[in-house]
């Protein structure tokens, strides 16, 4: 189903590696922020913003755009590493993250950044946004549009309720231009999720509620596009990519401890961690003159 090359997995696996490395520099000047989901979804962020989404960095309310949301806004360093280097604004403006009268605030809001679709931060609602969106663009374009809305949210977000409301309402609508994104992570800000409110098989609740279901390697960029593009190819149901990740991806030291989850680098950590990062970097780029 999918149509991605070996050369553009490549490229796409560099730009994963800029955009965990921008991470890394502006939560350590923040000095605060989350680390392990925005490290961990960074290549779907790319994928996304270097390959499947309909967007204009230079014409942000391109209105035959697709549209991105981001559900869990704690990992906005993620989404804005990758709009900073996908051209919405200069790589620089990262340094500013989490500070006053900066663009780039801890959770998005739309209002500050051109790009920016939704404001998140209070969890459970990103859903009910999207399926609001979806069903706008059925009434301005007509159930054949092809334009689609794609939603990121957390794992530890399934606990809101309201997420269940808006999955049951998706489904009633069957609404085929909503491609929901799972970060499946297993960590939340308390410990792991299976400890915290246990959230079991996901594949089997989603199915459950109707809509169409793949279960993903979050990493792979060549089951990410097969999952997309099946994802665009359903006509009666809503679709949800359960993407399993490794928060922390990228750097040993972060890797799976929810202690990462809400904490930002030292100096020191972050220091070794860029240079784990520019070795992954050198690797990546050998392979690919191989």
């Amino acid at each position: 189903m999918g149509n991605i090359s070996d050369e553009k997995v490549k490229e796409l696996q560099l730009k994963a590696t800029d955009i965990r490395k921008s991470i890394v520099e502006s939560l350590t000047e923040a000095g605060s922020g989350h680390t392990a989901g925005s490290l961990g979804m960074a290549d779907i962020f790319a994928y996304l913003y270097f390959f499947a989404l309909k967007h204009d960095p230079k014409n942000p309310d391109w209105p035959e755009r697709d549209i991105f949301v981001l559900s869990n806004g704690h990992i906005c360093p993620g989404l804005y590493a990758t709009m900073a280097h996908a051209g919405y604004f200069r790589v620089e403006e990262l340094q500013t993250l989490r500070k006053l009268g900066s663009r780039l605030q801890g959770h998005p809001h739309r209002e500050y950044l051109p790009g920016i679709e939704t404001s998140s931060g209070p969890l459970g609602s990103g859903i009910s946004q999207a399926v609001g969106m979806a069903l706008a663009l059925r009434i301005d374009e007509g159930k054949t549009t092809n334009r689609f809305i794609y939603c990121m949210v957390g794992d530890g977000e399934m606990d809101e309720g309201q997420n269940w409301e808006a999955i049951m309402t998706a489904a009633k609508y069957r609404l085929q231009n909503l491609v929901l994104i799972v970060d499946r992570n297993n960590i939340q800000i308390d410990g792991y999720t299976e400890d915290i409110m246990p959230l079991n098989d996901l594949k089997e609740k989603f199915e459950s509620f109707n809509w169409h279901v793949q279960e993903i390697d979050g990493h792979n960029f060549e089951m990410i596009d097969d999952a997309i593009g099946h994802a665009k190819s359903i006509f009666d149901k809503p679709s949800v990519i359960i993407a399993n990740t490794i928060p922390g991806k990228g750097v040993d030291g972060f890797q799976r401890r929810p202690e990462w989850h809400g904490k930002s680098p030292s100096k020191d950590e972050a220091k070794n961690a860029l240079k784990e990062l520019r070795t992954l970097h050198g690797q990546i780029k050998c392979d690919q003159l191989d």
